[in-house]
């Protein structure tokens, strides 16, 4: 018998093998809203959590229940629970664990949508956020110090790939008792485990990587048990669910998921190596290159470096992005990323587009940056493709 399956073997089989249905081979989706129980005590056990089963399809679903339980195995996790969007796990996490008067700790390169939550709407229910420099661990260490309930960290960051230590970073949450929650979209569980690093919870838009497909919406959060429920039951209240043809999709799509990436990992080396020796680019960020200032940190915690990556270019100007994104014939230019395609675009338009030019650039993010999404296309069209679009500067 096979204990310990690998992690391709786990995103093939993981959570699925329970809810095949008479000899089905693949988990069906179960569109039914509510589920009937013709004997009023089990319907009460179902209920109260003493016996598994679902009731009403804004709680629970079958196949909701088996992409939680892939994601749940894959990340090493005691429970999951999901929501329609990855914006709607961060929101359900954030306002589930936070309460006015309490604090959060995080840093200023987080996604656009989670950075609008911590600038905008947690200062409106009184609850103090506190946004440190990503790569200054002492200082992360020192505002952790000073007392929170929650730190919340992002790495590699979207978009400029930054790196944090997550090991020494939960370590700091520990001391204080926060609850430490790492967004680990794009590294995936292929790549990092934070669970292992001493986080208490990992979350992920599994409309990224995950789903791999861009043909579906979803967020996922993981870890411990206790802490899963309250985020679940913030979400259950809340609404933001997770529809099953969404979950059946995002299944469907993690089959693929250690292949998908083990090719993005491969190709996003080489084109990282290509752009930084091109005399049309200022700079590159991918965690891979030993220029890379968290790539020390990015060997010890990761086991691959990922298919996302961003560059300047020497003419740094949005003008200069308008003329060459057009020349690109194999990427989409979309807000989107973790796609079987190449995808490309601007902060601007992409991960920070909530964000005005004034707070992009407080987070260190210039106008004339590209965020680069690696796809499985055959590396080598891709690197022709990228010479051929810079050959105008």
């Amino acid at each position: 018998m096979i204990e310990t399956p690998k992690i391709g073997t786990q995103c093939i089989w993981a959570g699925e093998e329970s809810y095949l249905l008479q000899g089905a081979t693949q988990v069906p989706v179960v569109h039914s809203v509510s589920f009937g129980y013709r004997d009023l005590d089990d319907w009460l056990a179902v209920a109260l959590g003493e016996k598994e089963g679902h009731i009403y399809g804004r709680n629970t679903n079958p196949t909701v229940h088996a992409f939680e339980e892939k994601v749940r195995q894959l990340e090493g996790a005691e429970a999951a629970t999901s929501a329609a969007t990855g914006m709607g796990i961060i929101s359900s996490a954030l306002f589930a664990l936070l309460s006015p008067g309490q604090r959060v700790v995080s840093v200023k390169d987080t996604y656009g949508g989670t950075n609008v939550i911590f600038t905008e709407f947690l200062p409106r229910f009184q609850v103090n956020v506190t946004l440190c420099d990503t790569t200054d661990h002492e200082q992360i260490e020192a505002e952790i110090a000073k007392g929170c309930e929650v730190v919340y960290l992002e790495s590699p960051t979207n978009p400029t790939t930054k790196v944090v230590d997550l090991a020494r970073l939960a370590a700091a949450g520990k001391r204080v008792g926060a609850t430490v929650i790492v967004d680990n979209t794009f590294a995936t569980p292929v790549n990092q485990r934070p669970l292992t690093l001493g986080a208490d919870l990992v979350l992920h838009s599994a409309t990224k990587f995950l789903g791999g497909h861009a043909d579906a919406l979803g967020g996922v959060i993981c870890g411990n048990k206790e802490l899963v429920q309250q985020v679940y039951h913030y979400r259950e209240i809340n609404g933001a669910t997770l529809h099953p043809m969404a979950a059946y999709l995002l299944l469907r799509g993690m089959k693929t998921l250690h292949l998908r990436v083990r090719q993005q990992n491969a190709s996003a080396m080489q084109i990282a190596q290509f752009l930084e020796s091109h005399p049309a680019i200022e700079r590159v960020f991918y965690p891979g290159l030993a220029s890379h200032s968290g790539h020390v940190i990015a060997q010890k915690q990761m086991s691959g470096f990922g298919g996302m990556m961003s560059f300047m270019l020497k003419e740094n100007s949005l003008d200069a992005v308008r003329r060459f994104l057009p020349r690109l014939r194999l990427a989409h230019a979309a807000a989107n990323l973790g796609a079987v395609e190449t995808i490309v675009g601007p902060p601007a338009t992409t991960s920070h587009v909530e964000c005005t030019a004034e707070e992009r650039a407080a987070m260190g993010i210039p106008e004339s940056l590209i965020r680069y999404s690696t796809g499985i296309e055959d590396v080598e069209d891709l690197l022709a493709d990228l010479a051929q679009a810079l050959a105008i500067f």
